[in-house]
């Protein structure tokens, strides 16, 4: 089978979620033997056109094509514009080069121009399937700010991209309910749950000591919720005098940091084997955001040994449960304060089974050589039904 996979990068030539999630997407149908018509662009100093973050056998499925992002504006809705004149960068080069492809998924916004070739000017190709992640925009927004720029900036796009797709990917959880709101019918969605490379697992997890490590992973953004923490770690350092750690991995702002022995600032950690050493002598993660999808760094935490701290949000319900960890309602700084007394406070022993419990529930249903042969079987069951 032959899939163009249309993204607005892959790991490491952009960073981001959705960028780890078209890299290994790429790479895993490429070990399957289907070929991958991968159009992708470039932030990074590294040589794209080697290609080599795949191996020689897999770059034998894939066929690169760079497609130059617009530069970068200032003025408000920047983004959008540029994101659609990417997709016309895209679909030029698509055009020239994919009309053979027998299906095709697009990231983001980057199918954009040929959903509206093919819905309104009769271009002809293959089914389009669009993937949004996590329709974070339709989600609970943190500020009256976020809520302006996700309704009159984000959403009309992303309605008319759903509108003219023919299927529509999910990652389940709270986020398949959001796509059907927007007018999708059941048998336009591929629900399929996002994945993790095996060489993540941790099969040797070190006991939980008496000194309880907590982690939070991710940028400073108002949507993750990092002002919701600083409130609890404020209250929780002045009345506690030992028995926890906590260690910020990410660009915190210096007038954001807490001042706090027991308090830690990493910075970015984009080595993935420092992350992963960092992650594997952590015992419990905190990912307090207001909206999600599927995010790695909880997939990434889990298959590490950590148990997590999660909001109920997007599809975080897949991967957290009281198996795994704890759910705790978006913003509610209440109930991640009581979460994370309530892990200072359990005994090693009972952490260490959630812990353990959450490699298991990774390495049973969100490996990418499982999730890449479960989206070649529902591509499949489409194109057949079709």
């Amino acid at each position: 089978m032959k899939i163009a996979l249309l993204t607005d990068g892959i790991f490491p030539y952009v960073v981001g979620g959705m960028q780890r999630h078209s890299f290994y997407l790429c790479k895993y149908l490429a070990q399957l033997g289907h070929h991958v018509e991968l159009y992708h662009m470039n932030q990074s100093k590294l040589d794209i056109s080697k290609l080599d973050v795949f191996t020689p056998e897999e770059r034998m499925y894939i066929r690169s094509f760079v497609v130059k992002f617009p530069g970068k504006g200032k003025s408000p809705g920047h983004y959008i514009r540029e994101s659609y004149e990417y997709s016309r960068r895209v679909f030029a080069s698509f055009k020239e080069n994919s009309r053979d492809a027998d299906f095709v998924i697009a990231k983001g916004f980057a199918g954009w121009e040929l959903l509206h070739q093919k819905k309104e000017k009769g271009f002809r190709c293959a089914p389009v399937a669009v993937n949004f992640h996590g329709y974070e925009m339709f989600q609970q927004q943190p500020s009256f700010t976020s809520w302006l720029q996700a309704r009159f900036l984000l959403q009309t796009p992303v309605r008319y991209n759903v509108k003219h797709a023919d299927y529509l990917f999910s990652y389940g959880g709270k986020i398949t309910p959001v796509i059907k709101s927007l007018g999708v019918s059941d048998k336009q969605i591929i629900e399929i749950p996002s994945g993790i490379s095996p060489e993540w697992l941790n099969d040797k997890i070190a006991p939980a000591g008496n000194v309880r490590r907590f982690v939070f992973v991710g940028r400073y953004e108002r949507r993750k919720g990092v002002e919701e923490l600083n409130k609890v770690l404020t209250q929780f350092r002045r009345n506690l005098t030992a028995g926890f750690e906590f260690h910020f991995i990410g660009p915190v702002p210096e007038k954001k940091q807490l001042r706090d022995s027991r308090i830690f600032y990493h910075g970015s950690i984009t080595d993935s084997e420092k992350l992963k050493a960092m992650l594997r002598k952590s015992e419990v993660l905190v990912c307090p955001s207001h909206a999600e999808g599927m995010p790695n760094v909880i997939l990434e935490a889990m298959a590490s040994g950590c148990a997590v701290i999660g909001t109920d949000t997007g599809a975080v319900s897949e991967l957290v449960s009281s198996t795994t960890g704890q759910l705790i309602a978006p913003g509610h700084v209440g109930e991640l304060d009581k979460a994370i007394r309530r892990f200072t406070d359990m005994p090693g022993a009972e952490v260490d089974t959630l812990r353990t419990q959450a490699v298991a529930h990774i390495r049973q249903n969100f490996l990418w050589p499982h999730i890449a042969e479960k989206t070649v079987l529902a591509i499949q069951s489409k194109l057949a039904s079709a």
